[in-house]
């Protein structure tokens, strides 16, 4: 199974993310920022990223550029609910910025599954 690493500043999203992935196999691993997740990727890199988008100290465009500078076989899952804005937007972009897939809050739990099988079958 996969080594996945969330990055979600809402500790209920990563907690429920988290559920689902340990449940499936996965081994989880959590950051409440970009900047500590991109910190935990160079540590001790992971097969996938699902990372939000709106977040405090680094946004996730900025932590999908990064990681994909340094990684770019890493396999990214984008999610957001539009945050303040409501605007999903940022979910284009991230795609456009090189995530692999993208997932919009709230999702079922079988859409999210699809993404990590569809990123660890071309790991």
């Amino acid at each position: 199974m996969a080594r996945i690493l969330i990055i979600d500043d809402e500790e209920l999203v990563r907690f429920t993310l988290r559920e689902i992935l340990v449940a499936a196999g996965h081994e989880v691993i959590e950051a409440s920022n970009g900047n500590e997740g991109v910190g935990l990727q160079r540590a001790r890199p992971c097969d996938i990223v699902i990372t939000d988008i709106i977040m405090p100290e680094k946004e996730g465009l900025e932590t999908i550029v990064e990681l994909k500078g340094e990684y770019p076989d890493l396999k990214i899952i984008a999610i957001s609910g539009g945050g303040r804005t409501r605007s999903l937007d940022f979910l284009k972009m991230a795609g456009e910025f090189g995530a692999d897939h993208v997932v919009i809050k709230p999702f079922a739990d079988d859409d999210l599954m699809k993404c990590i099988n569809a990123c660890s079958k071309n790991a």
